[in-house]
């Protein structure tokens, strides 16, 4: 049973409040993969614009290079899962990004 606090007072929730409460628990885990698939969409952005600069028409832009922006254009089209979701956020002890789609190499 939770808690609920109204004017600073702390009781447990009724039957109602409990329905309330749970149908929102539900709803928040089932948007787990969205929640996820929007994070990695902010990362691949901040990755594009960080790269935009090569594909100004006085640099040439490397194979190299083309291909590593086309793989983080396509990312929503090739990982459709959240266990893949979990792969591209997955960090190392210093918090960097570990998945190798957002290696430049």
């Amino acid at each position: 049973m939770s808690k609920v606090t109204i004017n600073g007072i702390i009781r447990d929730a009724t039957a109602e409040e409990q329905a309330i409460i749970d149908a929102r628990e539900t709803a928040w885990n089932n948007n787990s993969a969205n929640r996820k698939l929007n994070k990695i969409k902010k990362i691949r952005l901040q990755k594009l614009l960080e790269t935009d600069f090569y594909s100004l028409s006085d640099v040439t832009m490397s194979d190299a290079m083309s291909t590593y922006r086309q793989a983080l254009r396509d990312i929503p089209q090739d990982y459709t899962t959240e266990n893949e979701y979990d792969l591209l956020l997955a960090r190392d002890e210093q918090g960097n990004l570990t998945h190798s789609i957002w290696s430049k190499s």
